[in-house]
């Protein structure tokens, strides 16, 4: 499968792979800081933005083949990648693989307990019921701080300071994307992440942390670390799920400075 992908910026190349959302349009608030100093290749993945579905299963090992399959083909052995929420767990899987660079992951998926899962399904599941079943009024809804903190509370710390302009891809992505649903199974209902013991992962690995995800929750960091023990974590503080959203300035130098 062919992903569909963008590419800005020149210097080292660096791979961003996108959570559930808007596809590589999730990673527009840092994109232009990043290609300022990076050549910066933003892939779609399966059932997301404009790449179509997987063909069969749907599992985060599947997803992770797809991309793995895109750097072989697009001859970008060795590059770093970045990843968020269910592309930090893919980032992390590739790492783990020994796939890539150096590698930073913001607010990765996978390292739930039972009762932290049920309680991510029991809640995530709904909200995104919510918002395509308000499609055609999303950009309304968006437009005041009001309608933005009733929708995006589980997703930012500070919902109501954002823009329209930022969030409405991913809310849109949410409820347009044709693997929104069979991706929610795959974190739900498949596997937890494994780790990497200590020395082999191929380069740095980062873990960046919002202290005020409501999704992943903070305590979640300590099992990512123990999983991934040559891992630097990185606390996003005043920060919800989207670094991206939340601390942009940050989640930018963060990724830079942690990858060559």
């Amino acid at each position: 499968m062919t992903l569909n992908f963008i590419r800005r910026g020149s210097g080292s190349p660096l791979l961003l792979v996108h959570g559930l959302g808007a596809g590589w349009r999730s990673w527009t608030p840092i994109l232009d800081r990043l290609a300022e100093h990076r050549e910066v290749i933003a892939v779609d993945l399966p059932g997301f933005g404009h790449t179509p579905p997987l063909p069969g299963e749907v599992s985060i090992a599947t997803l992770t083949d797809a991309v793995a399959d895109f750097i072989r083909e697009q001859g970008l052995d060795g590059i770093s990648t970045a990843g968020q929420s269910m592309g930090g767990r893919i980032v992390l899987e590739l790492a783990r693989r020994g796939v890539g660079g150096d590698t930073v992951a913001l607010d990765p998926g996978g390292f739930w307990s039972h009762r932290e899962l049920l309680v991510f399904a029991a809640t995530l599941r709904p909200s995104i019921a919510l918002v395509r079943a308000l499609r055609g009024v999303l950009p309304t809804l968006l437009g005041t701080p009001v309608g933005r903190s009733l929708l995006l509370a589980q997703l930012s710390a500070r919902p109501w300071a954002l823009s329209r302009e930022i969030v409405l891809p991913d809310v849109r992505g949410l409820a347009d994307s044709p693997a929104t649903g069979a991706a929610m199974d795959a974190l739900t209902k498949g596997p937890p992440q494994q780790g990497a013991p200590a020395g082999t992962v191929p380069g740095r690995v980062t873990i960046g942390w919002g202290r005020r995800d409501l999704v992943t929750v903070p305590k979640q960091a300590a099992r990512a670390t123990d999983l991934f023990p040559d891992a630097v974590l990185h606390w996003f503080e005043r920060c919800g799920h989207f670094p991206q959203w939340d601390a942009p300035r940050e989640a930018t130098r963060l990724i830079l400075e942690n990858t060559d």
